[in-house]
């Protein structure tokens, strides 16, 4: 039986994921397990109706991720479905955000998918052991995280207000939104989650429980169809990867974009030496390749193959002058390690009658929408800036890494694996040091930076101290002299767990 360190959103995740590896599961049961109880513990960082990637590193063998991405729904349906945008939503969240929200918002979420094909493929342990602890939890409810805390702050009304299961679940009788430490109990999630723990995700896509789903939809304007939910299908592509002093980093492939953006950013930085200065430029450079090159493709895994191109032939260096989202790393003893990074957008506030289940607004966000609304072809697989990393120091240690945050995911981890891999600091320091974030607004660039990141050349915009802007990194990793370790974000609450086997 192999001891697992976890890093995880909370607590809560961590213990749940720690269970299932004390009863023999390995660093894919124990992450999978960890995030399905983040997934439905932190309502609207996260929730089940969500899309991710499942990066796996088994020992000896090479990474690959497991897209289970949203994707654009409508399979069927005539062109008249499409285009329509009923409710926008605006919430001073993150410095201002306009979404879209409603049931015309959501995407084919994917995550399930992705967990149940890493358990298959992967899992020691059966389905429905590394179901059963997100099951306990929504039998008898949570309490609310600071990070769900603040985000429900600004949407409380906005977001999940309109919808009466969404409404209930996060205000208290008096009609004010829930606060940090509130109880929250969301009726029909743990009947839902019985279903798809004895039947495996077979019950979300093509059982009873999507007929539901899809009927649902049906009465209120949605996209998602019976064909778009029983012909999703996660699909396993091997890691990209560069070289970032004696590491190796392996991180998810095109068509997505948040892992080229990711090795773009390490590469160039790394280069110049890793300093603010270098780390700002690098950002700065990636960032605006995206913004002019990837946002709006049309092809994104052909756009991205050339982006990761330019930066073997220097190309990329002309450039140079959501809160909904969880992240669970786990690494055992021996040598495996699994990164998960879950997203449901802003949220859509939608919770198809009677599941208890959450669904995403992927089509509603407009950074991941920059061809327009509805504008992608049912079928075709969402852009996303998720980028849940593995890294490897030859056969000697490994780690699992990864963060939420929209676009300061990648610039994030950038500059936490900089830390680690070139800056001598251990996990927990190199995800403590102080970070900034290069923001193109309206092609002007402007640096937010928290106390003690600043560069020069920038206009600036600063924080008075840590802050979950700058994402939630939790990383575990594996080493063959000093063993596990995990680390967990300060900027979010965030629980770690060394399990004795």
């Amino acid at each position: 039986m192999p001891h697992v360190a976890i890093a995880a959103p909370s607590t809560l995740a961590a213990n749940a994921a720690a269970d299932v590896a004390r009863r023999g599961g390995s660093a894919v049961d124990a992450a999978v397990s960890g995030a399905l109880v983040a997934m439905i513990s932190e309502p609207g960082i996260c929730a089940l109706g969500s899309s991710g990637f499942v990066a796996v590193g088994m020992s000896g063998e090479h990474p690959l991720v497991i897209d289970g991405n949203a994707v654009m729904p409508g399979q069927g349906l005539p062109p008249s479905d499409f285009g329509h945008r009923s409710r926008v939503a605006e919430m001073a969240y993150g410095g201002g955000v306009t979404t879209t929200i409603g049931y015309e918002s959501v995407a084919v979420p994917g995550g399930l998918a992705a967990l149940g094909a890493a358990i298959e493929h992967f899992g020691s342990c059966p389905w429905s052991e590394v179901v059963a602890p997100a099951v306990e939890v929504a039998e008898v409810g949570f309490v609310l995280s600071s990070a769900a805390a603040e985000y429900l702050t600004h949407s409380h009304d906005v977001v999940f207000g309109w919808d009466p299961a969404s409404n209930k679940a996060v205000h208290s009788q008096d009609g004010s939104a829930k606060r940090e430490g509130d109880h929250v109990k969301i009726d029909g999630l743990a009947e839902s989650l019985r279903e798809i723990g004895q039947e495996g995700t077979a019950a979300f896509y093509s059982g009873d429980l999507a007929r539901r789903i899809v009927k649902d939809f049906a009465s209120n304007g949605g996209l998602i169809t019976a064909r778009d939910l029983r012909e999703y299908e996660p699909v396993a592509r091997p890691c990209v990867s560069t070289e970032i002093g004696p590491w190796t980093v392996f991180a998810n492939p095109p068509p997505s974009v948040g892992g080229p953006v990711l090795l773009a950013m390490l590469e160039l930085a790394a280069a110049r030496g890793g300093h603010l200065g270098s780390v700002a430029d690098a950002q700065q450079a990636a960032l605006r390749y995206r913004t002019e090159h990837l946002d709006a493709a049309g092809d994104l895994s052909t756009e991205t193959k050339i982006m990761l191109a330019s930066l073997e032939d220097g190309t990329i260096e002309s450039s140079m002058g959501s809160p909904s989202t969880i992240h669970v790393s786990a690494a055992d003893s021996s040598g495996n390690t699994c990164a998960i990074t879950m997203s449901s957008g802003y949220g859509s506030g939608v919770i198809p009658s009677g599941t208890g289940i959450w669904m995403n607004n992927s089509l509603g966000e407009e950074e991941l929408n920059r061809r327009g609304f509805h504008a992608r072809k049912p079928g075709e697989r969402l852009p996303s800036n998720m980028a849940p990393t593995i890294a490897r120091r030859g056969e000697m240690s490994s780690i699992a890494i990864g963060s939420p945050g929209a676009d300061r995911i990648t610039t994030a981890l950038q500059q936490t694996i900089l830390g680690f891999a070139l800056g001598g600091r251990s996990l927990q320091g190199a995800i403590d040091a102080p970070r900034l974030h290069v923001e193109l607004v309206n092609s002007q660039v402007r640096l937010a930076h928290e106390p003690g990141a600043g560069a020069e050349g920038f206009e600036l915009r600063p924080y008075r101290d840590l802050d979950m802007y700058f994402g939630g990194v939790t990383a575990a990793g594996w080493d063959i002299d000093e063993g596990l370790s995990a680390a967990a974000d300060p900027r979010r609450t965030g629980g770690t767990v060394i399990t004795a086997g």
